[in-house]
């Protein structure tokens, strides 16, 4: 019996925590890096040594210092979840045919959550038992598992726990090794949406040919700008640790603890090394790109694509006990490992590469369950199961579907794309981004480029996000010069790298401002950039001071903003070592924030600020987590350190590279 490919809803019930509210602070800064393997994937800048550049390939050396991102406005960090967890129903999409079955989450960019081949019942990924968000995406919240789709700069995408706009379209014919003929392509999922960071439109289409053993995920990234713009892309798919991974290439660009881009041997198949590292293959021109990732009896998966996606890589947490924690902490206790193969458009993660101006980059992948006798006859099998040509004319006829309008709608994402194309009028075909998913959000922009003044609030509370690409910060520099405007002004012209003149208007905006707090704070960072640390210090007390007068509730925006704030001053004022002013700070937080993990540990820091030792160590003992720990922080054992010579106790072992590096 065949059964036809068709989408359906599905609610996909996990033990959960919850995303909280967005940090309402501008990040005038990109998150901390923690300079270890994996935090490649967490920060943008990424240097590599001189003496390692001389020997790379002359298009991987340029693309290395091609525009790496230098700020993560507009977006905003998402640093408000937790680590209690409670049964939560996502919304979900399922692809399926008698063959496979995907299951999608257009809440959660767009992620394939699980991919079970049906005959043997086998799952091919890794899929988390929880939803745990954590501090690994570019701007913050990111989870554990699946497939991932990361676009805008080295790193996981800031789209990591947001929505994507979901539709169905109609499919090509049937393509694939089993594919019945049926005159009927069936249907296709459609994801979409607006990268912010480098303003790009995306598109990511999933279909299962009826018959068909491999999911095809066809992929477009357009610049609809008159100027290049740097484009970045990598597919990263979660599989479980034990796998051994297998790729056709015999030597790979390895990055480990010590931050060193080498060119190596392509290490064991099963290879564990004691901290996480990352191997890019090198991949020889003309041969097929692919990896796969198989179990002891050589079962597992396979994800190839077109040759547009060259790049494949490998990533492992390691066998210390700093990845055997940062393991724990994505997926509970019990659960099992994991270990990434990616496949991106350029070599190494570290690159990126020219988007000439209005053109468009695509490619098609394919995930699938891939049977081997050993890894020596992996291509053979790949070729038998999904031919390259095949896979080349499946490209093809995918190709005129990409353009076609979406039919029903099942889910929407962001509204920032209709600005945009409200703005510019793009004609973007197959990605309408309607105006009817304008919202509050983007309401006063959208009155900036109607009327050329941008409103002021209609209540007190937190400025909203700024818009900073220059065609809006020319507008701003137009419109009336009233406090709130100079306030995102400013702040456009600092992503800009104009600081000196985002400091002029922000302190412009000082005299006539009826919220001085979100100006004070600005100009802190920026004594801050200068080395100007006292009087930051002193900016920051009254930035805080200013906010707890004008806070009118202690709901959830207002909270954050407190939060947010409160940390960064305490933060500054231990750094001149104003302990008393930092004490009043902490005490002025409300209790629920002090009762944070993040709090819990700064807490720890101004106790030993003020000779309280002991003190400090009881908030060790007595326990806390840091739900936003970022990726390779040792925050808490240079902490530990100080309060005495014990080793470090493992729950707080986060340690991804050896002491000294």
């Amino acid at each position: 019996m065949v059964i036809v490919t068709r989408i359906r809803r599905e609610v996909l019930t996990l033990p959960a925590a919850e995303l909280g509210p967005d940090n309402p602070l501008p990040p005038l800064r990109l998150l901390e890096d923690g300079g270890t393997a994996h935090a490649l994937q967490a920060v943008g800048d990424h240097r590599v040594d001189g003496r390692d550049r001389e020997d790379l390939p002359r298009d991987m050396a340029r693309q290395l210092g091609h525009e790496p991102l230098r700020s993560l406005l507009p977006v905003r960090i998402r640093d408000g979840y937790g680590r209690a967890r409670t049964p939560r129903g996502f919304d979900a999409l399922v692809i399926e045919n008698d063959r496979l079955r995907a299951t999608v989450l257009p809440g959660l960019g767009g992620r394939v959550a699980s991919l079970v081949h049906l005959p043997t019942g086998r799952e091919l990924l890794y899929r988390n038992p929880v939803f745990q968000p954590a501090n690994l995406a570019l701007n913050g919240a990111w989870y554990a598992g699946g497939i991932e789709w990361n676009i805008g700069a080295t790193g996981h995408t800031t789209l990591s726990c947001a929505p994507l706009h979901a539709a169905r379209v109609p499919a090509p014919d049937g393509w694939g090794h089993r594919a019945r003929r049926s005159g009927s392509g069936g249907e296709m999922l459609r994801l979409w949406e607006w990268e912010r960071l480098r303003d790009l439109p995306f598109q990511v289409d999933l279909w299962l040919p009826d018959g068909s053993d491999f999911l095809y995920a066809g992929v477009r990234v357009r610049n609809p700008h008159e100027h290049p713009v740097p484009g970045y892309w990598w597919s990263n798919t979660a599989v479980p640790e034990d796998r051994r991974i297998v790729v056709p290439a015999e030597e790979a660009w390895e990055s480990g603890p010590e931050r060193r881009l080498h060119r190596v041997p392509v290490p064991a198949y099963d290879v564990q090394p004691p901290y996480p590292a990352d191997w890019f293959y090198d991949i020889p021109d003309g041969r097929r790109r692919w990896i796969a990732a198989l179990d002891a009896d050589g079962h597992g998966l396979v994800q190839t694509s077109t040759d547009e996606l060259r790049g494949r890589k490998q990533f492992v947490w390691g066998s210390g006990p700093g990845g055997r924690r940062w393991q724990e902490w994505l997926g509970g206790p019990g659960t099992g490992g994991y270990r990434e193969i990616q496949a991106g458009l350029a070599r190494t993660q570290l690159e990126h590469v020219r988007l000439e101006a209005e053109s468009e980059v695509s490619w098609l992948e394919a995930y699938g369950p891939l049977s081997a006798a050993s890894p020596e006859n992996v291509a053979e099998r790949l070729e038998l199961a999904l031919p390259r040509a095949e896979l080349d004319a499946a490209y093809a006829a995918w190709k005129p579907y990409a353009d076609t309008e979406p039919g029903e709608l099942l889910a929407t994402g962001s509204g920032w794309g209709a600005l945009e194309v409200l703005r510019a009028d793009w004609k973007l075909p197959g990605t309408p981004f309607a105006q009817p998913t304008l919202t509050e959000e983007q309401a006063p922009w959208r009155e900036l480029l109607r009327t050329g003044t941008l409103p002021e609030p209609r209540r007190v509370r937190p400025p909203g996000p700024t818009l900073v690409a220059p065609h809006w910060r020319d507008m701003l520099e137009t419109a009336p010069a009233t406090p709130h405007t100079e306030y995102h002004l400013g702040v456009a012209q600092w992503h800009a790298g104009d600081r000196a003149q985002a400091v002029r208007s922000w302190e412009r905006a000082l005299p006539l401002a009826p919220s001085l707090w979100p100006l004070l704070r600005c100009l802190a960072v920026a004594d801050q950039e200068y080395g100007q640390h006292e009087r930051a210090a002193e900016r920051y007390a009254d930035a805080f001071d200013d906010l707890c007068r004008e806070r009118r509730d202690d709901g959830e925006t207002w909270t954050a903003a407190c939060a947010a704030l409160g940390r960064e001053a305490i933060e500054a004022l231990l750094r001149v070592r104003r302990v008393a002013d930092a004490r009043a700070v902490w005490e002025a937080l409300l209790p629920a924030i002090r009762e944070r993990g993040r709090f819990r540990l700064l807490e720890a820091e101004l106790l030993l600020a003020e000779g309280r030792r002991a003190a400090a160590r009881a908030v060790f003992d007595a326990g806390f987590e840091v739900a936003d720990l970022r990726e390779g922080s040792d925050a808490h054992g240079r902490l530990w350190a100080r309060l005495g010579d014990e080793p470090l106790p493992a729950r707080y072992d986060f340690r991804m590279r050896p002491q000294g590096l």
